[in-house]
């Protein structure tokens, strides 16, 4: 390469991993095995029952269930289920699938509201397929991290997620928010989201707790 398109191609790519790390407030999957780690590690037998279940079954092979909703009173076992289940969706998906998810805690502040949802989950699919950042870095290049900090965040993220799922690159996609009652910000503008979006695609799956 020339000079100067190797310093062209150089900038681009620091400039995506400046986007990668500003949109990141927390990565999921650490936050997942911290989880497990603080609750003694994760048993099949806790969650192996919930492969067998119909409803889970139906939401994972009919392409018109989009949404399956799992609800129980506290300290019933329901994120060490939903670690159950996206060990096993790993385990089991293809090759140009994707999976994302995120764990609330209304105790954390980083983790704790509907922007750091949308934050975190697209910061785990932008990571599995690299050419879904452009869809951020088209306003991130114009405003830099206050993007996702202002007041405005919101709006621009919900508009972000839905540019990604609208891709047509997108292949199976799974979408897992654990805790939705501990999410203490915006939570009826996510709510309204999920419903939303989980209606507008056949290849994106949603599974959520509370």
């Amino acid at each position: 390469l020339p000079i100067c398109a190797f310093r062209r191609l150089q900038e681009e790519i620091d400039k995506l991993k400046r986007c990668m790390q500003d949109i990141r407030l927390s990565d999921p999957r650490d936050d997942k095995k911290r989880i497990e780690d603080t609750k003694g590690g994760l048993l099949k037998d806790s969650y192996r029952w919930m492969l067998e279940n119909p409803n889970f079954q139906r939401w994972r092979d009919d392409q018109q269930s989009r949404l399956l909703w799992i609800k129980g009173d506290p300290g019933k076992g329901k994120t060490m289920l939903f670690c159950g289940i996206v060990n096993e969706l790993k385990e089991s998906m293809g090759s140009t699938t994707l999976l994302t998810y995120f764990f609330c805690q209304a105790t954390d502040s980083r983790i704790n509201h509907a922007t750091a949802i949308l934050r975190g989950l697209l910061y785990l699919l932008a990571d599995q397929q690299p050419s879904l950042v452009s869809h951020i870095q088209k306003k991130y290049d114009q405003a830099g991290k206050t993007l996702f900090e202002d007041a405005n965040a919101w709006v621009a993220l919900s508009e972000i997620f839905t540019n990604v799922l609208q891709d047509p690159s997108l292949s199976t996609t799974y979408l897992i928010i654990d805790a939705l009652d501990e999410c203490v910000a915006d939570l009826p503008k996510l709510l309204g989201f999920i419903a939303k979006k989980s209606s507008v695609s056949s290849h994106v799956k949603w599974i959520v707790s509370s």
